[in-house]
C-alpha cells in the first residue's frame, strides 16, 4: 500500500500532512500506530520546510515558484515507511538542543519513535529523501 501528498513548502504543509497520515492509517487499520507516525511526519516535513526555507525562514521562490515538499507513506503490513522528499541535498544533521530552545530536537525524536530511519540521495532528484520505519506489531 502507497499513498502520495505533495505540499507547498510552507509551514501550513506540517498539520495537513499530519492529518493525512492519520487519514491514511486509518484506511490501512494501521491507526494503533497513527500517534508515533504522526509525530515522526510532523518531524521529517517541519525539517524539510525549514531547509527550504531562506536565511529568514521565509519561503524561497525560485525561478519554477515555491519549492514543494512530497510526502509518501507505505506500508505491507509488517512495516510503516514516511518519506519525505525535499529539493536540498544538504545532509540531515541533529543538532544537540539546549533546554530553553524551542526546537531542535526533531530527528531526535524520530530516531526515538522509529525502528529505523535514515536519508538518501536519488540519482534522478536533485535533493534527499529522509525516511523512517516503523513495525506495525
Amino acid at each position: 500500500m502507497s499513498a502520495h501528498l505533495p505540499l507547498g513548502a510552507l509551514p501550513t504543509a506540517v498539520p495537513c500532512a499530519r492529518g493525512y497520515t492519520r487519514a491514511i492509517l486509518d484506511e490501512w487499520n494501521l491507526a494503533v500506530m497513527a500517534d508515533a507516525a504522526e509525530l515522526i511526519v510532523s518531524e521529517l516535513v517541519t525539517n524539510s520546510v525549514q531547509a527550504t526555507a531562506d536565511k529568514d525562514g521565509q519561503p524561497r521562490y525560485g525561478e519554477d515558484g515555491l519549492p514543494v515538499v512530497h510526502l509518501r507513506l507505505a506500508s505491507d503490513r509488517v512495516r510503516f515507511r514516511a518519506e519525505v522528499w525535499d529539493s536540498v541535498p544538504h545532509v540531515p544533521a541533529a543538532r544537540q538542543a539546549g533546554p530553553d530552545e524551542e526546537g531542535g530536537r526533531g530527528l531526535a525524536l524520530v530516531e526515538a519513535l522509529s525502528d529505523r530511519w535514515g536519508w538518501t540521495t536519488v540519482p534522478v532528484w536533485p535533493g534527499k529523501v529522509v525516511w523512517a520505519e516503523l513495525r506495525a506489531d
